[in-house]
């Protein structure tokens, strides 16, 4: 049995350490979600999320409810951004994204998701939605693509979160079903450039 376990161990120690060498200083297997109850708002309520200054999204968690108005219970997690990134040198709230509509959104002026804002409309039962987005002064995002649908399902529970280090939410587009009144979301992700951008070209 120990010379099983000794195996075991030879084989799956190297993959833990790459793993957490790739993360570096962050801590990716535990987020640390805002809100004392776990949520950063009660159904139907609108609210207001902005990660700290030079942090930016990185995990997104979700809980739907028929009951509670067809509506959603939403928290989110942030990370520091690494120094290479610049320090922020603008934030800013993105155009309203209207309730009831399937739309699609990206930050402008290489922005990267660092909040979001949403507002409940019993009307519809869905919120509109906007993004609070900042400019890093040294590095740009390209190379995007988009995650598999957050949840998988209508109705379902969410749980999305960015696993690998250097990859940013830029954006996000989502479907609104008008039969279960849910949304289903897939986040814009992007790399960022290894080179200083030259932002007055862009």
């Amino acid at each position: 049995i120990f010379n099983m376990d000794l195996v075991i161990l030879c084989v799956f120690l190297p993959l833990v350490t790459v793993a957490w060498g790739q993360y570096g200083d962050y801590n990716y297997q535990h987020y640390d979600y805002g809100g004392n109850d776990g949520w950063v708002n009660v159904y139907r309520q609108g609210f207001n999320f902005q990660c700290p200054h030079g942090q930016v999204i990185v995990a997104v968690r979700s809980t739907f409810s028929k009951k509670e108005g067809s509506d959603r219970l939403w928290n989110y997690a942030c990370m520091p951004t690494p120094q290479s990134l610049g320090e922020p040198t603008e934030c800013w709230w993105e155009e309203i994204n209207r309730a009831g509509m399937q739309w699609y959104q990206t930050c402008s002026n290489n922005g990267l998701v660092a909040g979001f804002q949403s507002q409940y409309f019993p009307s519809v039962l869905d919120r509109e939605w906007q993004f609070y987005c900042c400019r890093y002064s040294r590095r740009c995002p390209y190379s995007c693509s988009m995650t598999t649908e957050q949840p998988g399902h209508y109705g379902e529970d969410m749980d999305m979160m960015m696993y690998t280090y250097d990859h940013y939410i830029r954006g996000a587009t989502t479907t609104f079903s008008a039969v279960d009144r849910d949304r289903q979301w897939k986040f814009i992700i992007c790399r960022m450039t290894d080179f200083d951008c030259q932002f007055q070209n862009l």
